[in-house]
């Protein structure tokens, strides 16, 4: 048992800052008051204590060719199965996977987070050495696979359902890369075979201007619409929707992430973050593609909370950005798969405890703190 003492509290789902005592028991929240005070007492004397990220959109596979490509285009980068990620992952060794899954993990660890969930190539082989490399690791990957079935223009529906389902033995779900590289028989499928295991089925939609306007030109949908149709559970990016497909996405309450520091590297736009929180919509925040960012999520508050201002001519409540790599995903919960807490009596105790710079606690997080100021991560899997 120990007592985190004078911090200032970003405490419960809306993230409320208070000045209290966070007491934990067995990895438990069990007391969060001014007087509380048991077992050995860490007194932070006004340090911000807010809840550990999660990191909503991973591909830790491609730690293996961190900054290669610089300056090619979405589809030279990432488009299966030419794309430079998947011919670098088609060519490396398991070990050497292993160990730079390992490597980029250790950096959200170092960097507050304690979840993130990853877009894992590879079919059930991929899932497996994910599992490898977070053994033993304070981390919790939440781990959506695919599988090479799914590509083409006329794939064999009675494979691709027999590798979702032997995906979803070992994966917390499925994860297409995009509707350009999938028909929409597949995508009813492995939304289908999810739901029935209550796991999670994603994908990628409107990432680029031009998948949208292919979308258009090819089936006279957008990629958003196509999302909200099939009812997959979280649909990434939306970086360039069109007329009312946030409207649709607000609709249907499906899940969304977007990832701005990817989508600048690889010069597809700013996604709506401003249209999205004002239709009442709660975004997650993600890194994406390590090979082209480092998976640190301050790094991703920091670029969100600027750009957003310079692209929109418009401020960002800090808060509604910390929530996105907080608390938002407690509204997308299935079968208890994230199980990601919020500071509150009787949670498990998952949160940071880091310098305080400023008065602003939001602002603290997203404009000041770095890696080097995080005095304590808690989660199940540590204590102190």
């Amino acid at each position: 048992m120990f007592t985190i003492s004078n911090g200032i509290i970003l405490k419960g789902q809306d993230l409320i800052p208070v000045r209290e005592n966070i007491v934990v028991e067995n990895g438990k929240i069990i007391e969060i008051s001014k007087e509380a005070k048991e077992g050995k007492i860490i007194d932070v004397d006004g340090a911000a204590v807010c809840p550990s990220f999660i990191n909503g959109h991973t591909h830790i596979g491609d730690s293996i060719i961190k900054d290669e490509g610089y300056g090619l285009s979405l589809g030279e980068m990432v488009r299966p199965p030419d794309g430079v990620k998947h011919v670098a992952l088609s060519n490396v060794e398991d070990d050497e996977l292993i160990e730079a899954m390992r490597q980029s993990m250790q950096e959200m660890i170092d960097s507050g987070t304690t979840h993130f969930i990853d877009y894992r190539e590879g079919g059930v082989k991929g899932v497996k050495l994910l599992k490898e490399a977070s053994k033993d690791l304070p981390i919790k990957p939440i781990i959506l696979g695919r599988d090479d079935s799914f590509y083409g223009d006329d794939p064999d529906l009675s494979k691709v359902r027999i590798a979702v389902r032997k995906l979803l033995k070992v994966a917390d779900g499925i994860a297409p890369s995009g509707f350009g590289e999938i028909t929409a028989d597949v995508a009813d499928i492995i939304v289908e075979e999810c739901n029935k295991c209550g796991k999670i089925s994603s994908i990628h939609v409107a990432e680029s201007e031009s998948n949208q306007i292919g979308s258009l030109n090819n089936t006279n949908s957008t990629e958003i619409a196509k999302g909200v149709k099939s009812n997959f559970n979280q649909l990434v990016h939306l970086t360039n929707p069109k007329s009312d497909d946030l409207e649709l996405v607000a609709d249907s309450n499906q899940n969304v992430v977007v990832c701005p520091r990817a989508n600048a590297t690889l010069s597809v736009g700013v996604a709506p973050l401003t249209k999205m929180l004002s239709l009442g919509m709660k975004p997650l925040l993600g890194t994406d593609n390590v090979m082209l960012n480092s998976p640190n999520m301050f790094r991703e508050l920091e670029f969100a909370l600027k750009i957003m201002s310079v692209y929109y001519k418009t401020y960002i409540n800090p808060v509604d950005l910390v929530k996105m790599a907080t608390t938002n995903i407690c509204g997308f919960e299935i079968n208890n798969i994230i199980q990601k807490s919020v500071i509150s009596e009787d949670n498990y105790a998952e949160f940071i405890v880091s310098k305080s710079f400023s008065k602003n606690p939001y602002l603290n997080i997203c404009n000041r703190i770095e890696t080097k100021n995080i005095l304590y991560t808690i989660n199940k899997k540590v204590n102190v």
